[in-house]
């Protein structure tokens, strides 16, 4: 009897992964070990032809994936953690995945430090959280599909380096409403800081190269960001990178432009 097996993944509405990706991350590892269908068959006691046959169909019977799996040398952990490494991460949240986030600013925060990932001690040291509070949070990060909580309250983020919160989802709107006015209240003139505003009319073919190039400063900072990490901590400052682009007129001059004829 083939068993119809489905194992959770971290996600949003508990994302299934089917027997299908267990065969498949089988067969990656057979041939990471350089295991053969042939030599398999000979371990198991079957015909080529009955292996090749199961794994094509992708669909085999938990006792044969246990038998697989001693041949490898691994067990069913092992399997299902390759599973998971395996899932794409995601490039965004759903709408209602940032509501639960944002409706709970000890969350937000939290969410905020996984995502510049810190450890967990890092963590409650630098704010209020015990650490059971701590875990607490870092389990619903889990169950949200932004983390995968490991032992040890270790996690694995499970967004694409080119994650971006919805441009006007929940998120967002927090920090325009809570965040945009206190960040540019600063003077700037700090060490390390500076605010820069530059107005012209340029093609939107260039339009578009400078936000490539805006989005590669980005990505610049944050990879910075993590080659710092085991830097003492009087050797390092947080900062804070504000970056964006528009077509846009400044309300308080709306009233002054001429009206096409």
């Amino acid at each position: 009897m083939h068993l119809g097996y489905r194992m959770a993944i971290p996600g949003e509405g508990n994302t299934m992964s089917t027997t299908h990706d267990l065969v498949a991350a089988l067969k990656a590892e057979l041939k990471s070990a350089g295991i053969t269908y042939a030599a398999l068959a000979g371990e198991l006691g079957l015909a080529e032809s009955s292996i090749k046959r199961v794994f094509a169909k992708g669909d085999m019977p938990l006792s044969r994936i246990d038998d697989v799996l001693r041949v490898l040398k691994m067990d069913f952990a092992q399997l299902a953690r390759r599973v998971v490494d395996e899932q794409p991460l995601r490039r965004e949240l759903t709408a209602e995945q940032e509501k639960a986030v944002v409706a709970d600013r000890r969350l937000l925060l939290m969410a905020i430090c996984v995502f510049s990932r810190w450890t967990f001690e890092q963590i409650v040291a630098t704010y209020r959280y015990t650490d059971a509070e701590a875990v607490r949070y870092l389990l619903r990060l889990d169950k949200l599909g932004v983390i995968e909580l490991r032992p040890l309250n270790r996690y694995r983020l499970m967004l694409d380096k080119g994650f971006r919160w919805r441009p006007n989802g929940p998120v967002m709107a927090y920090f325009r409403e809570h965040v945009v006015g206190d960040y540019f209240s600063g003077g700037f003139d700090g060490e390390g800081e500076m605010l820069m505003l530059v107005h012209g009319q340029i093609g939107t073919a260039q339009a578009s190269l400078l936000v490539e190039r805006l989005e590669r400063i980005g990505q610049d900072f944050a990879q910075q960001h993590l080659a710092g990490q085991k830097r003492a901590p009087e050797h390092k400052r947080a900062y804070t990178l504000v970056v964006g682009m528009r077509s846009w007129l400044f309300a308080a001059f709306r009233d002054l432009k001429r009206e096409p004829d």
